[in-house]
């Protein structure tokens, strides 16, 4: 699809997901093409001039971007500006000059300053689409609870109607996400089998080895309920779980994923223990080399109650799902980085083969380190004997002709062809912070159970499991 030209001011454009991420996209989209038209404004504190900023994109993209092209970057270049301003509407008026016709606002800023920002563009009248389509991306977290998400919500509204505003969560944008709507609905052996009938758990893990790596500003303030759950796990729980959409649009498939969420049975305020585990990693070894624990990573204040690692468990109370637990965890320093969907299905009646104790298949939807879905399947194991062994069907998903192409492109392109599939509306954002808001409450007091860096993550884990489930790891297929 052809877009329109359009002008992609970056309000926070010398910080760090400018440049890791938002910026490497950016140029990779150019560069290959799909936005030979794009216009490119830098607005941050720093008082610098085009060339400046100029400079430190092309040094960080040298760092950033693998088949960095000098000559790419000079076409690219010579569509890039800058402007110096703080997020007062003084400083913000000096864009309405550069900003003409259709324009994409993304703010890679720090959350606390989303509304100041939307607030700002509004008032100087950024907004206004008389003269082209203006939007407005923001970066998750999306409030810092239920009451926070209201209120975010009500000054973005201010002066921004809800079709221009694009709120981004990047996993939704990755092949595999995209893959099981596609591998669900495309293949009509699954719909029969896609119920509580069939499946017996369903479990979502996003591991990480990664602690800290300088984030405590924003990490100790947010912790992994809000960092992970609360946003990219949610997602991937409600595609897993919507109902089969009549038409693919954004407003048909948003709609599922909040009725999905709103059949979310609630966790009682005084059973949240039943429900959720936090654990905070100790020291511990992460690849040959001793590692602190978070309450000695630089900057973390010794009152700090955050969790580097949390797990829930969830029922939907509707037709398809009764009785079925959704497993969900993410944490920190983890023994293995890995992230994937995983459905087992109820076992056959296994005295048909002596001697097996299990004969549930799983399908994996992987996701890290590598892009593939697995069917953890059974065959006969060769010779006189009716025995059985594990096989595993594998596809690869990744692009192999696109290696670098990440998420970020796709968010990018949806957004400036004015596609919000892959994004979420706020009732969404609403119904999530709902169902966890008990758990952030019952938080408030206590402390996370410890876990060795480069372990399994904390053993209360385990008590969120129904009789007969265990948390899988990539070593059990």
């Amino acid at each position: 699809m052809k877009v329109d030209p359009f002008t992609l001011v970056i309000l926070g454009a010398t910080g760090d997901l400018t440049r890791r991420l938002l910026f490497p996209a950016v140029y990779r989209l150019f560069a290959k093409g799909r936005l030979p038209d794009l216009k490119v404004v830098g607005y941050a504190m720093e008082d610098w001039s085009t060339e400046q900023f100029q400079q430190h994109l092309e040094k960080n993209m040298q760092e950033f971007v693998p088949d960095f092209s000098q000559e790419s970057w000079e076409k690219l270049k010579a569509q890039v500006q800058y402007v110096s301003g703080d997020l007062t509407p003084e400083h913000l008026k000096a864009l309405e000059p550069v900003v003409q016709g259709n324009a994409l606002f993304y703010l890679a800023l720090p959350p606390q300053l989303f509304d100041d920002a939307a607030i700002g563009l509004g008032s100087v009248g950024l907004q206004n689409e008389q003269s082209g389509w203006r939007r407005l991306i923001i970066e998750k977290p999306f409030g810092w609870d239920l009451q926070s998400a209201q209120q975010l919500r009500e000054k973005l509204h201010q002066h921004w109607q809800e079709p221009q505003l694009f709120r981004i969560d990047h996993f939704l944008g990755k092949e595999t996400v995209q893959n099981l709507m596609v591998f669900r609905f495309a293949n009509r052996f699954m719909e029969p089998i896609w119920n509580s009938a069939n499946i017996a758990q369903v479990q979502i893990t996003a591991a990480e080895t990664l602690g800290l790596e300088g984030r405590y500003k924003y990490y100790d303030q947010a912790g992994a309920l809000r960092d992970m759950l609360q946003n990219h796990l949610m997602q991937i729980f409600a595609l897993t779980a919507i109902e089969p959409v009549s038409k693919w649009n954004a407003d048909n498939l948003r709609q599922h994923k909040v009725e999905v969420l709103q059949s979310v049975r609630p966790i009682p305020q005084d059973r949240v223990k039943d429900f959720a585990v936090r654990g905070r990693y100790g020291a511990g070894e992460m690849g040959g080399k001793e590692v602190p624990g978070y309450m000695q990573e630089e900057g973390v204040p010794q009152t700090s109650r955050t969790e580097t690692f949390a797990a829930v468990k969830l029922y939907i109370d509707n037709w398809r799902w009764e009785g079925v637990p959704f497993y969900l965890r993410s944490g920190k320093r983890m023994q293995q980085g890995y992230t994937e969907l995983a459905v087992q299905f109820k076992e056959v009646p296994t005295q048909l083969f002596s001697g097996v104790e299990d004969l549930s298949n799983w399908l994996i939807f992987r996701m890290k380190p590598e892009e593939r879905i697995d069917l953890v399947a059974y065959a006969k194991t060769p010779g006189l004997d009716l025995e059985t062994r594990t096989v595993v069907l594998s596809t690869d998903i990744s692009r192999q002709q696109e290696i670098d192409f990440t998420a970020y492109e796709q968010l990018i392109m949806d957004a400036a062809e004015g596609d919000q599939t892959h994004f979420l509306r706020f009732d969404e954002v609403e119904e999530a912070w709902r169902i966890l808001d008990p758990i952030l409450k019952a938080w408030e007091q206590g402390q996370p159970e410890e876990y060795a860096s480069g372990s399994l993550g904390p053993n209360g884990q385990g008590r969120l499991m129904d009789h007969g489930h265990y948390w899988r790891s990539p070593e059990d297929d």
